[in-house]
């Protein structure tokens, strides 16, 4: 069976985050769409219904449509695998899947859970969480915890995978269940709440104290204060300072005691940049904190506002607080904001990630380089 995982023509609706890469491949939850779909049908071959200079690096495929923003589950799965030739899956207004041209509509039984907005990754993701770790149950067992930590709640909504490190760790599992990836390390005095998801190979500093609904993608270092919040992956909040309901993709960096608004001093919903309009746009939402595109990061003691979205490649270094939206590849400093320059900042970008043993592709290159144009 092939899949085209689509985004659905709302792949600025997602961005910054989408920027780098198809919505399919956002993590929220314990994994990306695409993990998920492996997971369900693992004989399946994924394809990808993207933007034009990302299909270099994420190739579409002739295969059942699939609606990106639908979290895959069993029941849609089977669903999927149960669609005749020429069947749409809908649940409502919202087409899920299609084989072939979609003559004939077919109801969804279940209700999906489907991301219609970029904050929705924060606002679904104690939802998605609970329904990844029941996946994620399917083919683990029990945790066994040392003697040296402490655990409040379950034992059964605690997953630790091989090579995991913990002591003196406190797991609160009343709250909603916890995953922890492949050779994470949890160092002491740190407190975790599920619903929690910490992937492979991430580090969690002494003394982090995380809220859910969380999700720490693999090899992020995390330290201080976090709560429903998302990390792409690879990315840095090693030190002090607050975290909240924000988004943080892949390769980033927020240096020492950076601190992020998540709730306007009058208690009036918020305003968030809009890519998809080219504008600020009012929501409905009360909390919302930062969302910051790959490969970008802050100085010590920067302070973003409530709501602020940062793009790809752009460098903070201000001592007030920064724009509410910084577009990608700036570079914004006391007292002026220009342009940063392109080699510099793949120079910054391959530096870091050489310290993890990972490097720029030529299609990574490629992709970034459409961005600082355009």
């Amino acid at each position: 069976m092939k899949l085209i995982l689509s985004d659905n023509s709302l792949h600025l609706r997602f961005a910054p985050l989408t920027l780098t890469k198809p919505l399919a491949e956002l993590r929220c939850g314990i994994y990306t769409n695409t993990e998920r779909w492996q997971l369900l049908m693992p004989q399946a071959q994924i394809g990808f219904q993207t933007e034009d200079y990302l299909q270099q690096k994420y190739p579409s495929i002739d295969g059942i449509w699939i609606n990106a923003q639908c979290i895959a589950t069993k029941a849609f799965a089977e669903a999927v695998l149960d669609l005749q030739i020429n069947q749409a899956l809908y649940y409502k207004e919202h087409c899920l899947a299609i084989n072939g041209t979609a003559q004939i509509k077919v109801e969804f039984s279940s209700e999906p859970i489907l991301l219609e907005n970029r904050w929705d990754l924060y606002l679904k993701n104690e939802l998605i969480l609970k329904a990844d770790f029941q996946l994620a149950s399917l083919n683990n067992s029990i945790a066994q915890l040392g003697e040296n930590n402490l655990l409040l709640g379950p034992l059964t909504d605690l997953i630790l995978m091989e090579g995991v490190r913990a002591e003196g760790v406190t797991f609160n599992t009343k709250t909603g269940p916890i995953y922890i990836g492949k050779n994470v390390e949890i160092m002491e005095g740190s407190l975790l709440r599920g619903p929690l998801a910490i992937m492979d190979g991430a580090v969690i500093k002494m003394g982090a104290k995380i809220y859910g609904a969380t999700t720490i993608g693999p090899h992020c270092r995390i330290g201080g204060e976090v709560s429903n919040s998302l990390f792409q992956g690879y990315s840095n909040k090693g030190h002090d300072g607050f975290l909240g309901n924000a988004l943080i993709g892949e390769w980033c960096n927020l240096g020492a005691d950076t601190n992020c608004s998540n709730l306007k001093n009058n208690y009036s919903t918020v305003s968030t940049y809009c890519y998809e309009h080219e504008t600020m746009q009012s929501t409905n939402e009360l909390f919302m904190g930062l969302t910051m595109g790959d490969h970008s990061m802050s100085a010590i003691n920067v302070q973003f506002n409530t709501a602020t979205v940062v793009g790809v490649g752009s460098n903070i270094m201000t001592s007030g607080f920064p724009p509410k939206y910084i577009p990608s590849f700036q570079w914004i400093s006391d007292p002026q904001s220009e342009k940063h320059d392109f080699d510099k900042a793949i120079g910054s970008i391959s530096a870091m990630m050489s310290r993890r043993n990972t490097e720029l592709t030529d299609q990574d290159i490629e992709i970034l380089r459409f961005l600082a144009k355009n």
